[in-house]
Order: C-alpha cells, then sequence, then structure tokens
C-alpha cells in the first residue's frame, strides 16, 4: 500500500504537467479544428527559456531566493513564450487558414522541426541541468520498511495545476473573451458576421496555450532538473494523447486525460517494467477511444444539415 501511495503521488505530479500542456491542444484544436504539433517543442522551448533566466538570476543573487526567483523566472517564461507562439501563429498558420486542411498541419510539423533544431543550433545538443529545487520532503507515512513522502516541489506542481485549471475554465465559461472563444469554435463565419475579431481570439488562444506550457516548462524544470532539445516531442505526443483521451475540445478532460496518463506511465513502471509504459498508455488510450469515441468529457459532433 505504502508503494501504491507513493506512485499515486508521482502519477499524480506527472500527470498535471501533461495535463497543463494538453489544454493548449484542445483549445487550439476547439476553436480551429487544427492539431498544433509544434506546441510541444514549445513547451521544450519554455524550458529552455525558464532555464536561462534561472541561472542569470542565480549568478546575479545567488541561489538563495529560490522562491522568489521561480516566481519570477515562471512570468518571463510566460511572457517570451506567449510571444513565441504568438509570432509562430501570425508566420506559420494563419495564412493557411483557408487553405486545404493538410496545409496547416504540414506548417506544424514544420515549425515543430524548426523550434527543435534552432534551440539544439542555440543551446547545443547536450543536456542542460539547473541545481536542486524545492528536494525537502514531508513524511506522510512512515513504516519500517518504506516511507511515503511527498516534497515541496510536487505540492507546488499540483497546487499550480489545479489553480490554472481553475483560472483558465472561469475565463474560459464567464468572460467575454471565454464567449468569443466558444462562439468561434462553433462557427467562426457567423462569429465574424457578429462583430467577433476572430484573428484576434485565435491569437489570445495561441497567447493562453502558450502560458500553459510555459508554466509546465518551468514545472518539468523544476522536477527533473535537466532539459534537452528533444524534450519537447515525447511530452508533447502524450499530452495530445491526454487531450484525446479526456475530450478534446474540454479543458477539464485535458487535465483529466494528463492525470491519468501519468497515473498509468508511473503505475506500469513501478508494477511491470519501464522498458513498456509508453505502450501502455497509449493501449489504454485506444482501448477508452473504442467504448467512447468523444473521449472521456468529449462531446459528440452533430452534423449540420
Amino acid at each position: 500500500m505504502e508503494v501504491f501511495l507513493q506512485q499515486l503521488i508521482n502519477g499524480l505530479t506527472l500527470g498535471s504537467i501533461y495535463g497543463l500542456i494538453a489544454i493548449g491542444y484542445t483549445m487550439v484544436f476547439g476553436i480551429i479544428g487544427m492539431v498544433n504539433f509544434a506546441h510541444g517543442d514549445v513547451f521544450m522551448l519554455s524550458a529552455f527559456i525558464a532555464l536561462i533566466f534561472f541561472m542569470l538570476i542565480a549568478s546575479w543573487f545567488g541561489a538563495g531566493l529560490i522562491v522568489l526567483a521561480l516566481i519570477v523566472v515562471l512570468v518571463l517564461a510566460m511572457f517570451f513564450t506567449s510571444l513565441w507562439s504568438w509570432t509562430i501563429e501570425r508566420v506559420a498558420y494563419r495564412p493557411l487558414r483557408g487553405s486545404f486542411r493538410l496545409a496547416p498541419l504540414i506548417s506544424a510539423i514544420g515549425m515543430s522541426i524548426f523550434l527543435m533544431n534552432f534551440v539544439q543550433v542555440v543551446q547545443g545538443p547536450r543536456n542542460k541541468s539547473t541545481p536542486p529545487m524545492l528536494n525537502k520532503s514531508i513524511t506522510l507515512i512512515e513504516s519500517t520498511t518504506y516511507a511515503v513522502q511527498i516534497s515541496y516541489k510536487q505540492i507546488v506542481i499540483i497546487a499550480t495545476t489545479a489553480v490554472l485549471l481553475a483560472i483558465f475554465w472561469y475565463i474560459v465559461q464567464k468572460t467575454s473573451l471565454g464567449r468569443a472563444q466558444r462562439a468561434c469554435e462553433q462557427d467562426r463565419k457567423m462569429a465574424a458576421l457578429l462583430g467577433i475579431d476572430v484573428d484576434r481570439t485565435i491569437s489570445i488562444t495561441f497567447v493562453m496555450g502558450a502560458a500553459l506550457a510555459a508554466v509546465a516548462g518551468v514545472m518539468y524544470l523544476v522536477l527533473y532538473g535537466v532539459v534537452s532539445f528533444h524534450d519537447g516531442f515525447i511530452p508533447g505526443v502524450k499530452a495530445f494523447t491526454a487531450a484525446v483521451l479526456g475530450g478534446i475540445g474540454s479543458l477539464p478532460g485535458a487535465v483529466i486525460g494528463g492525470l491519468l496518463i501519468g497515473l498509468i506511465e508511473v503505475m506500469w513502471s513501478a508494477y511491470f517494467t519501464i522498458d513498456y509504459k509508453d505502450v501502455a498508455a497509449f493501449c489504454i488510450l485506444a482501448i477508452v477511444l473504442v467504448f467512447m469515441p468523444s473521449g472521456l468529457l468529449g462531446r459528440p459532433e452533430v452534423e449540420k444539415v
């Protein structure tokens, strides 16, 4: 039981990061029907941005003010990552929005490759590491053979995901921006006729998704303490899987899907073998979609006649 509880905490921590990335996928797909395959590399880029600013702050002021440094790094990473995503949308996606459906997809894949190689050239191919952060732990259960612990960084990651999900759900459901996003999701042409600036709404959606990816990048850096230029692909694919599993277009579904993917991955690694943890997650996805094609919280599409 102690091992199960420990892996449950580890799975929720990892799943929270997947959930933050998955929200970006589900928001963009919900509005323009496009899978932004560069989103995983935007997450990786945000981790490098956070790493650079953290090392600069640590070299200027020392590593003693770790909490303040993380807050500053988080704000800066969100700003610069959002700026990158806004530029990507304007340059690579908006000119192709009225083209055939495969054109934005090909552009997204190309942008993903560009970001990966850009970071590789600028930062080098080696792993980049940071000093250990928030490593102190709280012991929840202690037996003669095993102790169940939760670290401060795990608490921060899980709490951050819960708070951001609540904030973004409120924005989408209760604000004028959220109403514009939901109107564009249902019918972009009609939304434009009603006075909604569709291009502006889509750009803001990309910015919001990138801001969440930046938070996930900072949390990833805090959790593992190392990042590489190819760290965007696998987490990006798993986050997209989480968005599909939870129901693409649903913000709570994206987070629930991320938590499930994280739990499946961690539990499989603990009780079976780490070699097939990715296979297990995708097999669960396939099984769920066979019986629930719209995902756990997704709504089936209705064809309008």
